[in-house]
């Protein structure tokens, strides 16, 4: 037994020092055969050893080069390996050939998982990296979004929804636009808007598109991920969309279809959630039920219970004093905070996903897929589009939470107007198309599904033509770095104290108690700290005079 041991503690450093080279070549893959006991594995080849021993040179894919000194180090250690079990308890010459497998495969698998491990860490560096150049603008698109939706009255855009001529297609995307970025919301608000007599081209086309890729935030973020061109090219494509919508609502579907959808979305009585509109099962341990103002109201979850804000009966206020309430920029701020709590997970997820793929998923893959047709061809950008479309709708995210998918798409060879058809496809992820389903029959949620699709898929090409006819399609390395990190970080370290005053005007009174008793001897040992810390500067630098 000891002339198997001493051999395995002597060899073991010169196969450590060759695992650091196997590890190094983690993605070219492996392959390997054993024909004979006296044949050395290399890698899609077998080819005698030298050592006639029965030795086995580990060489191949998974190894930097044929003759490198880590493959000749590790050949020789399992060569002395084989050696010294032969004759022991060993049986056969067959048997040396699986221990230096064994091993090999060991190693192998232990690379494999350091690379894995390696990428994930990359992975979320990139996300957390996309998500700081972000943070600002989030805070300030939610911020602007509850204010407008504070004092500009929901009820009172029916009046100007109600035809399906282009004016009220224009309101449409205006007061879309306004609104709410997230989709949920959006939809839900978009079937109020349809069932109180607000017309199909004006509120299931341009208002519910432009509410989740006409928003400030939106604009905001693809601004600073990817440049001024795709953030341009954004407000045209959705311009573009627009009219898509207003052409199929107003030429192709019949009156008929679109009373029988209204009939059905006011005849619904399923329970729903009060916040987004999702339906919800009563009996369902996730489903908050409560009891709001005399009635009973269902809520997905905590989330969306937080973010309900019963429907009020105050006007719109453009100018006044008003405008400088005290209650009603309260309200405002309530509002900002319903739309993180709508929309962070998708955010966060998001920024998780476009980082991993970027660190894991191998450029060629994606050339695989979108990679139809010849470069610059009509049928490469024909087919980029439809797919990226296609892709938009299979993520599940939101518009905001896709777009740092969309960097990761656009970094390795998705088309311009591929990248902008995956953004704009947001409201056709599976929920909502389920949702559309439920609000206004089968048929409906077909066409509204079909529009959608036709409108993405139209505004990248159309935007793809455009800007790469007056040459502003940007090259692939200069994506993002719109604004220079310095002022990055001044805009974040601003934001912060917002969004934390933000978050304490919605709490209740007690609640803000409760936490400024546990919050007050943290601040006050930090002040303390500090101030010590201040005297101590203050005494060296009298000392040094």
């Amino acid at each position: 037994m000891l002339s198997v041991i001493n051999p395995l503690v002597e060899s073991s450093s010169a196969v450590a020092g060759a695992a650091g080279s196997i590890a190094a070549s983690t993605r070219t893959g492996l392959e390997l055969a054993v024909r004979s006991p006296d044949a050395a594995i290399v890698g899609p080849k077998v080819v005698p050893s030298h050592g006639g021993d029965g030795g086995l040179a580990a060489r191949g894919s998974f190894l930097p080069a044929r003759g490198s000194e880590a493959s000749l180090a590790l050949g020789r250690s399992l060569q002395s390996v084989g050696l010294a079990a032969r004759g022991s308890f060993l049986p056969a010459r067959g048997s040396e050939a699986s221990l230096a497998l064994g091993l090999a495969l060991a190693i192998r698998l232990l690379a494999l998982l350091g690379s894995l491990l390696a990428g994930i860490v990359e992975g979320f560096l990139i996300a957390f990296e996309m998500a700081w150049e972000t943070w600002w603008a989030l805070v300030f698109g939610f911020t602007v979004t509850g204010a407008v939706r504070e004092f500009v009255s929901a009820a009172a855009l029916t009046d100007y929804l109600g035809d399906d001529d282009w004016r009220s297609i224009g309101y449409g995307a205006l007061f879309g636009a306004s609104s709410s970025s997230c989709s949920f919301s959006a939809v839900a608000t978009t079937r109020t808007l349809f069932t109180k007599g607000a017309s199909a081209a004006a509120s299931l086309g341009a208002f519910q598109f432009a509410s989740t890729d006409l928003v400030v935030e939106l604009f905001l973020v693809v601004l600073l991920l990817l440049g001024w061109q795709f953030a341009v090219a954004e407000l045209l494509g959705g311009l573009v969309a627009v009219v898509v919508l207003g052409i199929v609502y107003r030429r192709f579907v019949p009156d008929a279809w679109i009373e029988r959808a209204r009939s059905h979305a006011r005849a619904l009585d399923a329970p729903e959630c009060a916040a987004c509109g999702m339906g919800v099962a009563p009996d369902d341990e996730g489903t908050v039920v409560e009891r709001v103002d005399g009635d009973v109201r269902y809520f997905c979850g905590d989330g969306c219970r937080g973010a309900y804000e019963p429907e009020t009966d105050r006007d719109a206020v453009t100018a006044g004093p008003e405008l400088l309430s005290g209650d009603r920029w309260r309200s405002a701020t309530a509002k900002a905070m319903a739309e993180w709590d709508m929309l962070w997970r998708d955010i966060v997820f998001g920024f998780a996903v476009a980082g991993l793929l970027a660190a894991l998923v191998p450029a060629a893959w994606w050339t695989a897929v979108f990679g139809v047709g010849a470069e610059g061809s009509a049928v490469r950008l024909l087919s980029n589009v439809v797919l990226g479309a296609l892709v938009g709708a299979a993520t599940f995210l939101c518009s905001v939470g896709n777009v740092p998918f969309a960097v990761v798409l656009w970094q390795n060879g998705v088309s311009f107007g591929g990248v902008l058809a995956f953004v704009f496809a947001d409201l056709l992820i599976p929920p909502l198309v389920r949702t559309y389903h439920r609000y206004y029959g089968p048929r409906m949620a077909g066409v509204v599904a079909v529009a959608f699709f036709l409108a993405a898929a139209t505004a990248g090409l159309a935007v793809e033509v455009l800007f790469g006819g007056l040459g502003l399609v940007p090259p692939v390395t200069d994506v993002g770095g719109t604004v220079p990190g310095s002022i990055v970080t001044l805009l974040n370290v601003l934001a912060l104290p917002v969004l934390v005053v933000q978050y304490l005007v919605t709490l209740d009174p007690a609640e803000r108690v409760r936490l400024g008793d546990r919050l007050a001897p943290v601040v006050a040992g930090l002040y303390i700290r500090a101030s010590l810390a201040l005297g101590r500067l203050a005494s060296a630098i009298e000392e040094r005079r």
